[in-house]
């Protein structure tokens, strides 16, 4: 029998702080798995479900993007996967009779980790304006809210649309379809957060938003540097494909300012020598200082254009455009500013060049310690830059690997939700649906934000996801949604968005990926696509929680009947009742997609073109690869500040919190912690175990505090601190962004640290978290 949810709210402030292993996964990952997996699930509920998880006839993990490979393992999932899942396909229900017992105003006073874990919303529900609860609505009531308040407005602009990454292709495409068809390009996604700048770079240099790796090519690499990432806690799979890299011959450097477990050794619990001694993954660990990795690539780029025969003169001469002026700012790079930005001797940068240039098939991975920063974009394009001087891009085991997060964030973009579409998708599109797409470009998360506060957007809809815990400057932002008239969320559980409500409120109950998914037609799946282009199906196999329940495709297609009317020629209900009817349009408006249902039928699903990958041809302006030349930048550390970035603990996954231990931090039982180094921490006057304020500077003038953090001494890298998110997103003006992509530059926050009261204990007050 699966535990009740917590009654009260466990205290988060005053963790328990031990040694730091050394090794991640093994038997306490799997204890610990099946431990959360039954006191949500139960015993057989949870053999029932982890062994489908991503199987070929199962359904894709709620977690990561992480691709499966062709041969899989019977239990095809990590700890933080088995987390997910039995988050979603919990036995803990939240009724009608749990919003009668608990007002909004107690709602918001609670921690993210509470709200998540009381289970799955099993009804529609309306805050009606004034009222101080939500109420049981009907479907029909609640669409006719929706509609009433969208044809209201003096703009379809006036519309927000958000998509969480959880969103199924079907469901996206659905949901960019009747935003377009009403009349607003305004489709911001968690994409925005993440990635973009990855999107944004990567789009200029090789004319493809995305990675240009499979996992076949991580299991040929020669050198893989995993870079601004922590495989072991975000992307725990990831290790699996280290491993097998690592016994084919890979070296791998890992450039991050905190020492990782699952990069010193992996305990991999799938086979004896995993359990009993795992493998030690890190060829050469770089403790950068946070936002001096363009200056280190920039610098390895110099010193391979030094060294003779180390550039791929003949792939450089065929393949790409901008060398020279490139050539010449790489050059001018410098020893000792290149010191000074990422805090590493002389002797570790040519012992990672010694490494480089032994290598013929080199991977860069990175993740958000990479895309979070003022700078990101040219980051990430002296990264390419890295990879063409040695012709690492169109090779078999080379290339870039941004690792994303959620898992179909990347379909999801692949479907159209983009507030920035490109003409040719929206052209092929209109000839489709015969509707006339607006062409202007929408708003992004901060744009976004902006509109609300602002006045200029009236009606927030949330297609899954946090917005309110995933997003910067949480005060402003709280404010802004508050100024909404209608906000809605389609959920599986409680958040912490479901508690700051514009001045009517719906939560919609949708199904999830473990449930089993029936229309008229039929029962159905949906699609996703991984971090690797890869496109495969999932099918839930449990009885929904509720018979109340909708899926997000019958969501959006009911929405757009209820707003568009008869006056829509889009066949909403066809697409409601059969989801293959979705799939036939997608192959005709989605390069790649072409004879979807026919292909995805395959088991294991199908690989999406690539050209720079597949070709070697580069759909750029220039028809090359393009090389970039940027001023080097890194963030400058004023004397008594540190450089704060935020991050997950090993019990999270983005703004849900499964538990409050860091296992692989040696952190339990609490999550208002700020690691320091113990020699910054001597010189600031920091004991460990005192409480401190985290105050944040930046040139707006205006104090932004996170307050009460417990100081743990930790080996980060020096001038650098580190502490969870979303409880510091308060730190993050909304206007800090990175250039070109706009994503909010949460890696890279100066702060100064004040005492919260004269006898150090910590203030009873905590910023409350988030959950799905």
């Amino acid at each position: 029998m699966a535990s009740k949810p917590p009654t009260g709210d466990p205290v988060q402030d005053a963790p328990q702080v031990g040694p730091a292993p050394h090794a991640a996964a093994g038997l306490p990952a799997v204890a610990h798995s099946l431990r959360i997996a039954q006191q949500q699930m139960g015993v057989r509920r949870t053999a029932q479900t982890l062994l489908k998880v991503n199987q070929k006839d199962g359904f894709d993990c709620p977690g990561c993007a992480w691709p499966e490979g062709e041969k899989r393992h019977t239990a095809e999932f990590c700890e933080n996967g088995a987390k997910a899942v039995a988050e979603e396909a919990t036995l803990r229900r939240v009724t009608p009779g749990f919003f009668a017992a608990h007002p909004v105003a107690d709602l918001a006073g609670r921690s993210g980790y509470w709200l998540g874990q009381q289970g799955r919303i099993t009804q529609p529900v309306y805050l009606s304006e004034g009222a101080d609860r939500y109420e049981a609505i009907t479907w029909e009531r609640a669409f006719a809210i929706i509609a009433e308040e969208l044809t209201a407005l003096g703009s379809p602009d006036e519309a927000l649309f958000y998509t969480s990454g959880r969103t199924s292709n079907e469901a996206a495409f659905l949901l960019q379809l009747f935003a377009r068809e009403f009349g607003t390009n305004n489709l911001p996604d968690c994409s925005n957060m993440c990635h973009e700048s990855s999107g944004s770079a990567l789009n200029e240099t090789i004319g493809i938003g995305k990675g240009s790796v499979s996992l076949e090519d991580i299991h040929q690499a020669d050198l893989i540097i995993v870079a601004g990432q922590n495989p072991g806690t975000n992307h725990p799979r990831m290790l699996s494909a280290l491993e097998k890299a690592k016994t084919s011959g890979a070296r791998i450097i890992s450039v991050n300012p905190l020492p990782e477990a699952g990069m010193e050794r992996f305990k991999n619990p799938q086979t004896p020598h995993g359990m009993l001694k795992g493998t030690a993954l890190n060829d050469l660990f770089l403790q950068i200082r946070i936002g001096g990795d363009q200056a280190l690539f920039r610098l390895l780029n110099k010193l391979i254009l030094a060294t003779e025969g180390a550039v791929d003169t003949a792939f450089v001469t065929e393949h790409t455009h901008g060398y020279e002026a490139f050539a010449k700012a790489a050059e001018d790079a410098d020893w000792d500013e290149t010191l000074k930005a990422t805090g590493l001797t002389r002797a570790e940068i040519e012992q990672a060049l010694a490494l480089v240039l032994a290598s013929k098939r080199t991977i860069v991975c990175w993740a958000m310690g990479l895309t979070q920063h003022k700078h990101s974009v040219p980051t990430i394009r002296e990264v390419v830059n890295f990879l063409l001087l040695r012709g690492n891009i169109g090779r078999p085991g080379a290339g870039v690997c941004p690792v994303r997060g959620h898992s179909n964030v990347q379909g999801d973009r692949t479907m159209g939700i983009f507030e920035r579409p490109a003409p040719a998708f929206l052209d092929a599109l209109d000839k489709e649906f015969g509707i006339t797409s607006p062409r202007h470009h929408g708003y992004d998360v901060v744009r976004s934000i902006q509109a609300l506060r602002d006045g200029e957007a009236k009606v927030f809809f949330a297609m899954g996801g946090n917005f309110v815990a995933a997003t910067p400057d949480t005060a402003v932002t709280e404010a802004a949604m508050r100024r909404a008239r209608l906000t809605v969320h389609v959920s599986t559980k409680l958040n912490r968005s479901h508690a700051v409500t514009g001045t009517r409120a719906l939560i919609l109950p949708t199904l999830g990926r473990t449930d089993k998914d029936v229309q008229a037609s039929g029962k159905q799946f949906v699609t996703v696509e991984d971090s690797m282009g890869m496109v495969h199906a999932s099918r839930g196999n449990l009885t929904p929680a509720s018979p109340h329940l909708l899926s997000e495709p019958a969501i959006v297609a009911r929405l757009a009947r209820a707003v568009l009317g008869a006056d829509s020629r889009t066949p909403w209900e066809e697409f409601e009742r059969d989801y293959a009817a979705i799939r036939d349009r997608i192959a005709r408006v989605v390069p790649g997609f072409e004879d979807f249902n026919t292909r995805i039928a395959r088991p294991g699903g199908f690989t999406l073109p690539h050209a720079p990958r597949d070709e070697r041809r580069f759909p750029t302006a220039t028809g090359r690869a393009n090389f970039t030349a940027a001023p080097v930048e890194f963030p400058e550390l004023p004397e008594g500040r540190l450089l704060l970035q935020t991050l997950r603990s090993h019990d999270q996954y983005n703004t849900t919190i499964y538990g409050l231990d860091d296992r692989y931090r040696g952190i339990r039982n609490g999550r208002r912690i700020v690691m320091v180094n113990p020699e910054d921490a001597e010189t600031l006057g920091l004991p460990d175990g005192s409480y401190t304020d985290l105050v944040s500077e930046w040139k707006d003038g205006v104090e932004r505090r996170a307050e009460g953090f417990r100081v743990v001494h930790y080996p980060t890298a020096r001038g650098c601190a580190a502490a969870y998110y979303p409880e510091t997103n308060v730190l993050v003006p909304l206007g800090s962004t990175a250039d070109t992509s706009n994503t909010p530059a949460s890696k890279s926050v100066v702060v100064r640290f004040e005492t919260p009261r004269a006898d150090g204990s910590p203030r009873a007050t905590e910023t409350p978290g988030a959950a799905d």
